[in-house]
C-alpha cells in the first residue's frame, strides 16, 4: 500500500521557485502568508501552500 505524503520545501528552494531573496520569504513565512512549519532548525513549506499562495496573489 502506498502512503501519500505532502511535498515540502526549504526556504532556499521556496526562493528559487518564487525568485525572491531569503529576507522576503521570511517575510511572507513571518506574516502566515505562506505556511510553513520547523523540524528542528529547519522551516519546513509544503507545495500546496506555495501554490495557495501564488493562486490568491494572482487572481486565477
Amino acid at each position: 500500500m502506498q502512503e501519500s505524503y505532502v511535498e515540502l520545501v526549504t526556504i532556499d528552494e521556496l526562493c528559487e521557485l518564487l525568485m525572491i531573496g531569503r529576507s522576503t520569504a521570511y517575510s511572507l513565512l513571518r506574516n502566515n502568508d505562506i505556511k510553513a512549519f520547523k523540524i528542528g532548525k529547519v522551516c519546513k513549506i509544503s507545495k500546496a501552500s506555495i501554490e495557495q499562495y501564488i493562486m490568491e496573489r494572482s487572481n486565477l
